[in-house]
């Protein structure tokens, strides 16, 4: 592999987030991105995208129904795709073998790598963390069907669960990211060969990104995914308490090695009053006096008595929250319902020298390391906007880590 460009394709796009931070260093280009919201008919997120990137290349429709022969060859496949139920609908009697539920975009990553002729050497996935621990009744096993078609796939998986802030980024933002390795690349065989616990404390590419502690106390878990897709699917980790993967981990051959880790930061830091518009917010942003008691209701601690569905009474209770927001401090996570006026427990309230107030569409693009207006597009509401950051991903960790990929991918 040469210092040449790596061709990028990006799925489940939404407004740009993988290809902002892959295209931030000179290393990558996006040859082809799709982005599909199947429950809306305008499809801001890809109007967005369009407008930011240009439309050649970029396909809006449904990923299940593109061809794979329609997806240009490329060296990198990104995506953050939506965290579902993977499970295996069942065993087909023809050659085909084994098929996930319909309608499970997971499935879709999967059609296009088996279907490539010529398939992606690398993979670069985001997906929220509890998919280390779903379904509830078989902890990790979303997870491990994952995992075992990656396997099948020939391809070796490094991951760990990063949260944005702990490496001074603005949001406390915890995601999980995942590198694949195809098994004819020699990163593929520099893992197979390495010391596994070396690999995941300081040689692989997510531990140059962003290192962690090398306590002398660790120890890897090391098990093996065991039975084909629907074994799994029926099987795995059947009543386990606790899910088998840990925030750091690594797959090679159907081997899993995994250790819980913990950040070493010592850098700067971006908190949430680095990012305020401070001077240029104008009045539907303000809290309304007659609102202040709602607010201070849902953000406060409290008990309420709740019905299950059948019937059965019972009392739930919630902390209070730090009301208003930190400014000391990085934010709190960015979640979608985060726009519109209307009083929430967890919309974000920051007070400013005119009073109380929410976040901006600005403010919300900075706290995801976006650029100032990214999302800004006649026809888009500012509650669209929130919308999108909420679905976003932190820009800088997808800037790290594709750099150091780039150096794994390059280095002797």
């Amino acid at each position: 592999m040469t210092d040449k460009k790596l061709k990028v394709a990006e799925l489940f796009a939404g407004v740009g987030g993988f290809r902002l931070g892959l295209e931030k260093s000179n290393h990558y280009t996006v040859v082809w991105s799709n982005q599909w919201e199947p429950s809306t008919k305008m499809q801001h997120a890809s109007l967005v995208y369009e407008a930011r990137f240009g439309k050649e290349n970029h396909s809006n429709q449904d990923i299940a129904t593109v061809p794979t022969e329609d997806i240009p060859n490329h060296d990198l496949l990104v995506g953050g795709f939506p965290c579902q139920d993977y499970s295996v609908a069942t065993t087909l009697r023809n050659s085909k073998g084994l098929r996930g539920k319909k309608g499970v975009l997971w499935w879709s990553i999967h059609r296009i790598l088996e279907q490539k002729k010529k398939k992606p050497k690398y993979l670069f996935l985001e997906n929220v963390d509890r998919l280390l621990k779903s379904p509830a009744k078989q902890r990790g096993r979303d997870f491990a069907v994952m995992l075992k078609s990656l396997t099948d796939l020939g391809y070796a998986v490094e991951w760990r669960v990063v949260n944005a802030a702990d490496y001074g980024m603005p949001q406390r933002r915890r995601r999980i990211f995942f590198i694949g390795y195809h098994k004819t690349t020699p990163t593929y065989k520099k893992i197979a060969k390495s010391n596994k616990l070396d690999w995941l404390l300081e040689k692989g590419t997510i531990a140059n990104a962003f290192p962690v502690q090398k306590d002398t106390l660790l120890s890897l878990n090391e098990f093996e995914i065991q039975g084909d897709l629907v074994e799994i699917t029926n099987n795995f980790n059947k009543n386990g308490k606790f899910s088998p993967f840990q925030n750091t981990g690594l797959l090679i051959d159907g081997h899993i090695f995994t250790l819980k880790t913990k950040p070493d930061y010592h850098g700067p830091r971006t908190v949430l009053g680095d990012v305020l518009q401070n001077g240029e917010v104008t009045p539907e942003f303000f809290v309304k006096d007659e609102d202040k008691p709602k607010w201070e209701y849902l953000k406060g601690p409290k008990t309420i008595e709740r019905k299950s569905k059948d019937g059965f009474s019972y009392k739930y209770s919630e902390g209070g929250m730090i009301y208003p927001d930190a400014l000391d401090n990085a934010s709190r996570t960015i979640i979608t319902g985060e726009g519109g006026k209307s009083p929430s427990r967890f919309k974000h309230v920051v007070q400013s020298d005119r009073g109380l107030r929410r976040l901006t569409p600005i403010e919300l693009e900075r706290l995801n390391m976006f650029p100032d207006n990214h999302t800004k597009l006649e026809g888009i509401s500012d509650t669209k906007r929130a919308f999108f950051m909420g679905n976003a991903l932190v820009v800088g960790v997808i800037e790290r880590i594709g750099e150091s990929l780039f150096k794994m991918i390059n280095s002797k």
